[in-house]
C-alpha cells in the first residue's frame, strides 16, 4: 500500500479524533454522563497519541530515512485502533487503582488522566507490557509468549 494512503488514511483518523474530542470536551460538553464522557475522551486521546505516532513513523521512514515499505501497512493500519483501546484501558487501570496502588481517587486530576492515556497510545509496546506486569503481579498470569519473543529480539 503506498505511504500517500497511509497518510491520507491516518490523518482522516486524526481529523475524526481531534473532531470528536472538540466535540465532547467543548461543543456538547453535557453530551454525556460524566463517568462516559471521561473514558470516552480517554479512549480518544489515545487514538490521538496512536495516530500522531504513525504520522511521524511515515513520515521518517519515507521522507528522513527513505526506507518506505509496504509491508508495514497493516501496522500503520492497525495501530492506531490499538492506540484507541489502551487509552480506554489505561483509564479502568487508573480508576480501579491498579496503575497507581498508592493514589487516592481525589489527587487524580482528569487532565492527567487523559494525558497518560495519550501516552497509552502513543506508546503501545510500553503500555502492554505494563498491564502485563500488573496482570503478574497482581493475579500471577504470566506474560504472553508474544512479549517474550518481542523482549529477545530486542533486547
Amino acid at each position: 500500500m503506498s505511504k500517500w494512503i497511509i497518510s491520507v488514511l491516518l490523518l482522516i483518523e486524526l481529523g475524526l479524533v481531534t473532531f470528536a474530542l472538540f466535540y465532547l470536551g467543548f461543543c456538547h460538553p453535557d453530551a454525556a454522563p460524566v463517568a462516559l464522557k471521561n473514558i470516552l475522551l480517554s479512549i480518544l486521546f489515545g487514538g490521538l497519541g496512536g495516530t500522531i505516532y504513525c504520522l511521524r513513523g511515515v513520515y521518517l521512514n519515507a521522507c528522513v530515512r527513505k526506507k518506505w515499505d509496504s509491508d508495514w501497512a497493516p501496522w500503520y493500519l492497525i495501530r492506531p485502533f490499538l492506540s484507541l483501546a489502551l487509552g480506554g484501558i489505561s483509564y479502568l487501570l487508573i480508576k480501579s487503582g491498579l496503575l497507581f496502588l498508592n493514589a487516592n481517587q481525589g489527587e487524580l486530576h482528569q487532565l492527567g488522566i487523559w494525558l497518560l492515556a495519550f501516552l497509552a497510545g502513543l506508546n503501545v509496546d510500553k503500555t502492554l507490557s505494563k498491564i502485563e506486569s500488573i496482570g503478574q503481579s497482581v493475579w500471577g498470569i504470566e506474560p504472553s509468549k508474544q512479549s517474550e519473543k518481542h523482549e529477545g529480539k530486542n533486547g
